[in-house]
């Protein structure tokens, strides 16, 4: 299938729907244990069914739990196995998402960019901008995050889905679409709707640069300290005081910090403080734990709590509790077991003109905890960088190339996937 005649139009289409949806507010909350963790995600949630009903999509609902879901029906005659798309609807609260004001440069010439409010994202700090030279290149305007991860994803699936309901000729079986809430904080799939899923396999669209591909992950725990301290006016506390946000700033100091995120790349893992809260009497700790080696998170678990132990004993007023939890596994084992899936992918990347670039996730997607469901999810680009934060980017051309390689995957899951798997 040669896509080159629709370039213009698949690119056109899918930065319309991006820069739409990156203005809308929904970045998730950590603190709220409800699902959806923010009302604003409905926003998009349902902007996203509206526009799914206008494109003639059927069976686009909205749950209670700000899932949209939506089954797009095989084509005449074709009996392929369903195939799965994924992404999600929020934002990382770890910088705002909201007001977001994106910046377009066209025909990126390869300097410096101003991106207002005193930032700047120079080529000489982050060099994959000159890959995009002459492209069109998708900024935020210093004041937020941009929201790629994941309306690009998002964005990318609309535009496939678009594109298979005006082109008929293109062939494929039946494709169910997912936009989960609350990724960003773990919980993506807290209340996904499973007994609607038909499809045995999956894919989300939330990754990083163009070309790349993945089916293995960190596996992740979350760490929660609580302290609470030995509170005395502070004009006649010697020997008594503990104070419990000194105490807190001593066990991040020995947290080693060779094994932070800013000290580890490839398959290194880390511990990562999220946030830290407190006063004298009580404080708290979040942090989050990845590795791809099972046994180094448990090693670093066990650290922590051993921790908050010897500070107990150092500071015998003190009271010290660590609690941890799993988020995600790494999913490689059970994706492993099934290589056609990477097989068909890797065919579509490279029908889309690109090279397939098979790396781990330093992270984890909706994926991972829908594979330890059952429903093995590979992960595909969605072209960002520097997720997160004010300084993240997409060029336009690689959201077209992820736009593509859904439509060529679509086509070689119904040549190439046997129907009973």
């Amino acid at each position: 299938m040669d896509l080159t005649q629709y370039h213009a139009l698949l690119t056109d289409d899918v930065q319309e729907r991006f820069l739409r949806y990156v203005r809308v507010h929904t970045t998730s909350d950590r603190h709220c244990e409800e699902t959806p963790s923010t009302k604003r995600q409905f926003d998009l949630a349902h902007l996203l069914a509206r526009e799914l009903k206008e494109m003639g999509v059927s069976q686009v609902s909205v749950t209670d739990h700000c899932y949209v879901t939506a089954r797009l029906p095989a084509s005449p005659g074709v009996t392929a196995p369903p195939l799965l798309l994924l992404a999600h609807l929020d934002t990382a609260p770890d910088l705002s998402g909201e007001g977001v004001s994106p910046r377009l440069w066209e025909s990126y010439d390869g300097s410096p960019l101003e991106l207002g409010h005193g930032y700047r994202l120079d080529p000489a700090e982050y060099p994959d901008l000159l890959d995009y030279i002459g492209d069109t290149v998708i900024t935020t305007d210093g004041s937020t995050l941009l929201g790629a991860d994941d309306k690009a994803g998002v964005a990318e699936i609309m535009s496939a889905l678009r594109f298979l309901q005006d082109h008929p000729e293109v062939e494929h079986g039946l494709i169910e679409v997912i936009f989960t809430p609350d990724e960003e904080i773990g919980r993506g799939v807290d209340k996904i709707p499973l007994e609607w899923i038909t499809a045995q396999f999956a894919f989300t669209l939330d990754g990083g640069r163009q070309g790349s591909i993945e089916a293995e992950c960190f596996s992740a725990w979350q760490v929660q300290v609580e302290i609470e301290g030995y509170v005395i006016h502070p004009g006649s506390a010697k020997n008594k005081l503990v104070n419990a946000v000194a105490l807190a700033g001593r066990y991040l100091a020995a947290i080693p910090q060779a094994e932070s995120p800013e000290a580890t790349e490839g398959r290194d893992g880390f511990y990562c403080p999220v946030e830290v809260r407190g006063d004298y009497g009580r404080a708290e700790i979040e942090l989050i734990v990845r590795d791809f080696d099972q046994a180094q998170v448990d090693r670093r678990v066990a650290y922590l709590k051993e921790l908050g132990k010897t500070l107990e004993l150092a500071y015998p007023r003190s009271r010290i509790e660590v609690r941890a939890r799993q988020q995600y596994l790494n999913m490689y084992d059970t994706i492993s077991r099934h290589p056609f899936v990477m097989d068909v992918l890797e065919k579509a990347v490279r029908a889309a003109g690109l090279e397939p670039v098979l790396e781990p996730i330093r992270g984890g997607t909706d994926g991972s905890r829908l594979t330890e469901m059952g429903i093995p999810t590979p992960n595909i680009f969605a072209g960002g960088f520097n997720f997160h934060g004010r300084y993240e980017w997409i060029p336009v051309s690689a959201m077209r190339r992820a736009t593509e390689t859904i439509l060529h995957l679509v086509r070689l899951w119904k040549d190439e996937v046997p129907e009973k798997s």
